[in-house]
């Protein structure tokens, strides 16, 4: 069985490639049992969260059915979530990723899961984007500075060309030291302390946070903005609010999951300032070209992410298969 680190990871796949796997996977053959979400109450502490997120290629005789061609694959990814670990020195996010044998059972991979987790929903909005962001994005807002930024930032450049990167966060400290990194890597980057302006001046905007109260409003909104919404991954978190989902034409990555766990999703559906129906398309539609993307320059287009083990699986065979060679 072989083990792969982070590091490998990064090696093995980048963001062009994952979001190619993902928009094969998305056209493919996928089961996908929904995923469990539990609760950990931690005396004196925020509560915990455990993510359980299994899935498997569907037996197909077209190789085009899947990324994994005839081959088949069960994974399983194993997350938590312990948002006041960062005071403690430990990440947030921790877990790992189990690749199995579809046809036996046998144990392939045992992946890192929080570097897969990152890199993936990264490669998922960057895949949303080639429909949603116009093709001459050239200036980005980072809203949230912790460890899925960076991703996203690449990620949004591997298929756009953005040309300048603002960054955003409570802690105008972290925005600057994650700025710096990224200047290191030769991208313009720089921390804002303008929330308001940065957004009006932006092209694309890539929120990753776990704020229970809008931070991007939608009357900052200018026309053609693309708007990338990873973090509140729970109904009663949300980054925007209602008037962005009055004012775009929303996409989600899963139907399912952006009805019953999105929280910028749930909440503007239950406040009426977004029906169901409403919601344009899912990764599915827009990558079996049944529904389109972007319809104009000034449109406003919202995708909202939550996740889905499709996700984890394509990028996980990807993975495994190029360390295999």
């Amino acid at each position: 069985m072989l083990n792969i680190s982070s590091e490998d990871i990064g090696r093995l796949a980048d963001y062009p490639a994952i979001a190619d796997a993902l928009a094969d996977a998305f056209r493919g053959r996928y089961e996908v049992p929904l995923r469990h979400h539990h609760t950990i109450d931690l005396e004196g502490r925020p509560e915990a969260t455990l993510l359980l997120m299994p899935a498997w290629t569907s037996p197909s005789g077209d190789k085009a059915a899947s990324p994994a061609g005839e081959k088949a694959y069960v994974g399983l990814k194993s997350v938590t979530i312990y948002p006041d670990n960062p005071a403690r020195g430990e990440p947030t996010v921790q877990g790992m990723y189990f690749l199995l044998d579809g046809g036996t059972g046998r144990p392939l991979a045992l992946i890192d899961g929080p570097e897969l987790t990152v890199r993936r929903t990264a490669a998922a909005s960057a895949l949303a984007a080639r429909y949603l962001a116009r093709e001459d994005a050239s200036s980005m807002l980072m809203v949230g500075s912790g460890a899925l930024s960076p991703c996203l930032i690449r990620a949004h450049m591997s298929v756009r060309p953005i040309a300048s990167v603002a960054i955003w966060n409570r802690n105008v400290g972290k925005a600057g030291d994650l700025a710096s990194t990224l200047r290191a890597e030769g991208i313009d980057a720089r921390a804002v302390e303008d929330l308001e302006g940065a957004v009006r001046g932006a092209d694309l905007i890539s929120c990753a946070t776990i704020s229970s109260v809008p931070l991007v409003l939608g009357e900052w909104l200018a026309p053609g903005t693309h708007v990338d919404l990873v973090g509140a991954f729970r109904p009663d978190l949300r980054e925007t609010d209602d008037e962005v989902m009055r004012r775009g034409t929303v996409f989600v990555d899963t139907r399912p999951g952006g009805l019953s766990e999105a929280g910028d999703v749930v909440q503007a559906v239950k406040s009426g300032a977004l029906r169901e129906e409403d919601i344009a398309a899912d990764l599915f539609e827009l990558t079996r070209g049944e529904k389109p993307g972007r319809s104009g320059a000034d449109e406003i287009t919202v995708f909202k992410s939550v996740g889905t083990a499709i996700e984890d699986l394509a990028a996980a065979i990807l993975v495994y298969e190029a360390a295999l060679g």
